[in-house]
């Protein structure tokens, strides 16, 4: 018998989660994928697929969002053969009041079972775990316990804790099981594990409530729906800014850039220049060899005051002792460091491993290198940079060596690395390097000597439509 048409959308969804987890139930059964559509969806409702369409466009339903919450949701329940054990996590609100939730959610039989039976045996002072509670002696199911992340230090903080957060991660809990965010058969299976987060601060109930109550059902659905994808991870890992550390931390993961070198040994005169560059996604700053010298890498710390979230490279050229030299520029908050590419194999390999080891970038230098290919075709791991370069003080016209791009392109294709082109880089020169497969122009003379540096930095920001662009300028943010 086909369904009759539901009268709201409350009711619509309620009939595609119930045909939806049939629909996956019946796949599973003959071995076929677990994806399931809007055809199948519609036959197990008994109602032509375009019906359905109709039905979902009037009551503004997106099939393919339900779909894959149900998906995930019965991939993590139903095809598992290991107690489950799922991780959910949310940040709700503001103010003192803001909610964090970090929650564990699975089987009493399994790992989260025997946290949830240690969290009630073992009190701690400050931290006693407490049974969430809608109301006194109604307790929701799956049965969940309140971990206080903060230390109650006394009965009005408690009060915060066994009142408002207790209620709501209840409440929530309660609601997810409702709404099918929880499977209703597996209440009597599960146990949830819930630490929160109540600043001593905090001073109003409802606000307390209501994040966490959002917070808890947010971390459910994540949880359940093992949020986040790979994709998303991978997507957003280099354009997250953690709103409590106040600062950016930038990666070099979309090219091309411009690299402006700070060569002019005055701070302050430096930091002239700095406040002078419009801002953009795509400028990087090299902390120049000369700077260095006369003020040291603590010159580094000292630019941060004014460009904070920017990247900044410490142009050691490395020569000798390259362990050493990577940990110093390290602790200065370098996010890259030069080495020079004259310098032995040993060192090199030590300069990169170092990098590699402390998470930031190792830049090597080809500047009079006679055979670069051969040179790193020794070196045990690859740099993040190669830098081609010619000299300052032996600059002719504008050739700058750059059919060595795509031979370093041909020669190591199955590395993954950027090329970098400096030496007395203008406007033309940058052009051509680009459209040869440059993913770095550094630029130093040009830009830190101009009477104009703004109007000097742009000329290069406008040579492709990515350099013009801030990397997110057209993306929404939805989480």
């Amino acid at each position: 018998m086909p369904v009759k048409k539901p009268r709201t959308r409350d009711e619509l969804i309620e009939l595609l989660e119930s045909a939806i987890k049939r629909e996956l139930a019946h796949r599973k059964a003959r071995g076929l994928a677990i994806k399931p559509t809007v055809s199948g969806t519609a036959k197990i409702l008994g109602v032509h697929r375009d019906t359905l369409y109709e039905w979902m466009k009037e009551f503004n339903v997106e099939f393919d969002e339900l779909a894959r919450d149900i998906a995930a949701s019965f991939e993590a329940v139903e095809v598992s053969e290991k107690p489950v054990f799922l991780i959910g996590e949310a940040l709700v609100g503001s103010g003192d009041e803001v909610a964090h939730i970090d929650l564990l959610i699975g089987d009493k039989n399994g790992p989260v079972g025997e946290a949830f039976a240690q969290g009630l045996s073992s009190m701690s002072a400050g931290h006693t775990p407490l049974l969430a509670v809608i109301r006194p002696n109604l307790p929701p199911k799956p049965h969940t316990i309140v971990v206080p992340k903060v230390t109650v230090k006394n009965l009005e903080q408690a009060g915060k804790i066994f009142g408002p957060a207790q209620a709501a991660v209840a409440k929530a809990v309660a609601d997810a099981v409702e709404e099918g965010i929880i499977p209703k058969d597996k209440i009597d299976d599960w146990v949830v594990v819930c630490s929160v987060f109540v600043h001593p601060n905090a001073s109003d109930y409802r606000r307390i409530y209501h994040f966490n109550y959002g917070a808890t059902k947010l971390a459910l659905k994540r949880a359940l729906s093992k949020y986040p994808p790979l994709k998303k991870i991978m997507f957003d890992k280099d354009r997250a800014t953690h709103p409590i550390m106040g600062f950016k931390v930038p990666r070099l993961w979309r090219p091309p850039y411009l690299q402006i070198a700070l060569d002019i040994p005055s701070l302050e005169r430096t930091k002239s220049i700095i406040r002078q560059i419009p801002r953009s996604d795509r400028i990087i700053l090299e902390v120049g060899t000369p700077l260095i010298k006369r003020y040291g890498t603590r010159v580094i710390r000292d630019l941060r005051e004014i460009a904070k979230d920017v990247f900044m490279i410490a142009d050691l050229k490395t020569l000798d002792v390259s362990k050493v030299e990577v940990d110093i520029a390290y602790e200065e908050t370098a996010d890259a460091v030069v080495a020079s590419g004259l310098a032995e194999i040993e060192t090199l390999n030590k300069f990169v491993y170092e990098a590699k080891r402390l998470g930031i970038y190792a830049f090597v230098d080809l500047m009079y290198v006679e055979n670069p290919i051969e040179k790193l075709k020794k070196l045990k791991d690859f740099p993040d940079v190669v830098i081609i370069h010619r000299a300052i003080d032996v600059e002719t016209g504008r050739t700058i060596g750059l059919e060595l791009i795509e031979e370093l392109r041909r020669t190591f294709k199955d590395k993954k690395f950027l090329i970098a082109v400096a030496g007395g880089i203008i406007p033309e020169t940058a052009r051509e390097a680009l459209q040869k497969g440059a993913d770095i122009i550094i630029v130093g003379r040009y830009i830190t000597q101009s009477k104009d540096i703004e109007r000097s930095v742009r000329e290069f920001l406008k040579l492709t439509r990515e350099m013009r662009e801030d990397i997110d300028l057209y993306r929404v943010h939805v989480e």
